[in-house]
């Protein structure tokens, strides 16, 4: 294909707006867009099926940004194929209010598929939405019947391929086949501190043929023909992912700067972009100037989406019309939407349960709830049989089939939460991932990102105290609560006993605008009977009280509503029933306590003012709080006047029981310091 005068015109368009975008805001990154403008212009004219007037169009091509500092150039691209981002938007590139941020924020811009900047994760989501695209296909394609086929791609960076978590997930795309995944290697040989020889050797097309890939090129990335053709040729690849490695020059057109680290995170400067526009004979002095011609030719992007868009509608009447039972489930996993009565099987679930740990009533529940939830997929990181979090009977998925339900993602915990990203924002599958709780560290920035995007992704952590007890305290998690507490729009939930683990579980999958973590024991546990006491007019139900996050479990008869307890305990997950004991025990000596599970914060802080005032009295003092772990930040329930039983160590390495008689995990020592509390010494 002969790359024509218009085509040019349009590339030098796209490289100019990201400079003039760059240089108003006086921040930003111009030379990868400079560099990459023609294999993102052949990408987005030539082959991205998309519908700028419907952006969240099911069945659109997914293009992902992985070099996420290069937003101006997809921010040019989205104004000037049509969708809602008009020129005054990119004028106000990294100001506040803007819909332009330094780098592209899921829900902030229409046509941004995902928040992308910590280089390697854009990658993984894309890896995800390639992973739901097949999965939804093989569930619901049927002779005849098409209607999910699209493609994946992304524009990755030299910093993207040295992260780890690309590294792990383009290993999973390899093993797992994903042939609909498509990544444009802008390769440009320079990172912020320089060329990238000083750190990055290794000879990455052949790194990406032993994960499995189809690799093309390397080719010239000015070369349209090149590009074009290798871009076709992924699209023929139905079984292997593939890579296009193109050579580019940073800051191309930049006669003092481009090929330099100088050019990639920095305004040009008035007098570069003077040279710049003599260097590639653009002949515009205004800035943001877009020629008509480009303009139209770019706009036509709109015609052939509202195209797409109606032969895909007109595709689903017609599956509707022969699978209208498999039409009714996809169109209601496209929505996110749980089926009327999907928690029915919850019902009475443990009554009777001999005492079972909390990642063992997890695992039940998950397989309680699978049939009527069928859009519930994941996996863990090599972990499963520990976790407890295989779907029974449900198939797993793998290389050439992606009927199951089952996922393994390998010990790479990073891209497990990064793909499971991808998963949750393409849209169709509820996403699940598992490991044990001391690894979220593995995983923590991808998991960042759920919450940054407020993307539904359950994670399933167990081994959640030094109640794990003989791996000792590599694996025995003493901060990682309230440092996940600390994580703006994450929930975190660790129950007590199973049936504050159905409760987890049903708030998790009906929370549809975030992650959820569930932080679950190993160790076997009592289950509470899911009706209060008789007699107990301030308690809960169980089930209903941990759906509120906090709620009162157990307290002295004597304590009425026009009455208060002497002491307030507070407890979490296993030690729930610790403080349990001793409530009762202080009981017997005639002081008046009150048993506050509270296993969520998030969902308890939710909840009214009134309901929580109940549950604490403002003007009740004497509080203490029971949980393995870390005590920093217990404050804010127990006031500067009350006592934490927590960790301030590490670990050590002994039964379960053992570890936490040792670190004073014991009925005794927290009725001791209940009454310190009433009666200080």
């Amino acid at each position: 294909m002969t790359v024509s005068a218009l085509d040019q015109l349009s590339i030098n368009t796209l490289r100019f707006l990201a400079v003039d975008t760059v240089q108003k805001a006086r921040s930003g990154h111009p030379g990868a867009p400079m560099g990459a403008a023609p294999m993102a212009y052949v990408l987005w004219d030539r082959f991205l099926k998309h519908n700028p007037a419907n952006p969240r169009w099911p069945d659109r091509d997914r293009f992902v940004l992985s070099a996420g500092h290069a937003s101006a150039m997809l921010y040019s691209l989205l104004h000037l194929t049509g969708y809602d981002l008009p020129i005054e938007q990119l004028q106000q590139f990294r100001q506040w209010g803007s819909k332009t941020p330094g780098h592209p924020e899921y829900g902030q811009t229409p046509g941004v598929e995902v928040t992308t900047g910590p280089l390697g994760q854009g990658m993984a989501n894309a890896v995800g939405m390639a992973l739901a695209e097949q999965w939804l296909a093989a569930r619901f394609n049927r002779p005849g019947h098409q209607i999910i086929d699209h493609h994946t791609y992304a524009i990755v960076s030299d910093g993207d391929l040295q992260e780890g978590v690309a590294a792990e997930a383009a290993s999973l795309a390899g093993a797992l086949g994903l042939g609909k995944l498509i990544l444009i290697y802008d390769d440009n040989e320079i990172s912020i501190e320089g060329d990238t020889s000083i750190t990055f050797l290794e000879n990455v097309p052949a790194r990406f043929e032993s994960y499995g890939w189809q690799v093309l090129g390397g080719m010239d990335g000015l070369d349209l023909d090149a590009v074009t053709a290798a871009i076709a040729a992924a699209k023929a690849e139905p079984d292997r992912p593939t890579l296009i490695v193109c050579h580019t020059v940073i800051g191309y057109g930049s006669p003092n700067k481009a090929g330099t680290a100088g050019v990639h995170g920095a305004p040009l400067g008035d007098d570069e972009v003077t040279l710049t526009r003599q260097q590639l004979e653009w002949p515009y002095s205004e800035t943001f100037t877009i020629p008509a011609e480009v303009r139209e030719h770019l706009g036509k992007a709109a015609e052939r989406g509202k195209q797409h868009q109606e032969e895909w509608q007109a595709a689903l009447a017609r599956y509707r019309e022969s699978h209208p039972d498999d039409a009714a489930q996809l169109e209601a996993a496209l929505s996110g939407a749980l089926p009327p009565g999907w928690n029915n099987a919850l019902a009475g679930l443990f009554d009777g349960a001999s005492p079972i740990s909390t990642r063992e009533a997890s695992g039940r529940v998950m397989n309680a709830i699978a049939p009527s939830v069928p859009n519930l997929i994941g996996g863990s990181a090599d972990l499963a049989p520990s976790t407890l979090t295989i779907l029974n009977g449900e198939g797993h998925i793998g290389p050439g089939n992606f009927h199951g339900r089952n996922l393994h993602f390998g010990v790479r915990e990073h891209a497990m939460a990064a793909v499971s990203n991808g998963i949750a924002v393409h849209g169709g599958a509820i996403p699940y991932a598992s490991t044990f709780l001391i690894f979220s560290d593995y995983l923590r920035p991808a998991l960042r990102l759920s919450a940054l995007m407020g993307q539904q992704v359950i994670y399933v952590f167990t081994h959640d105290s030094i109640g794990l007890g003989e791996d000792g305290p590599t694996h025995q998690p003493i901060e990682h609560l309230m440092s996940l507490r600390e994580m703006p729009g994450l929930v975190v939930i660790r129950p007590a006993d199973a049936n504050e683990t159905a409760a987890a579980w049903q708030a998790a999958l009906e929370r549809r605008n975030g992650p959820t973590a569930l932080a679950l024991s190993r160790q076997n546990l009592p289950v509470l009977n899911d009706s209060p006491t008789p007699g107990q007019a301030n308690c809960l139900p169980v089930s209903e009280g941990a759906a509120k996050g906090g709620y009162i479990l157990w307290e002295a008869p004597e304590i009425t509503q026009k009455s208060q307890p002497q002491v307030i305990i507070i407890a979490t997950g296993s030690e729930v029933h610790t403080a349990l004991e001793a409530a009762q025990t202080l009981h017997n000596e005639g002081i008046n306590a009150r048993l506050v599970s509270m296993p969520s914060w998030e969902l308890f802080d939710a909840q009214p003012k009134e309901y929580r005032d109940a549950v604490l009295p403002p003007n009740q003092r004497a509080r203490l709080s029971v949980e393995a772990g870390a005590v920093n930040g217990w404050a804010r329930y127990i006031g500067l006047d009350g006592t934490s039983i927590g960790i301030t160590t590490y670990g050590a390495s002994a039964p379960g029981n053992v570890v936490l008689q040792q670190f004073g995990f014991t009925p005794a020592r927290v009725a001791q310091e209940a009454r310190k509390l009433i009666n200080p010494p």
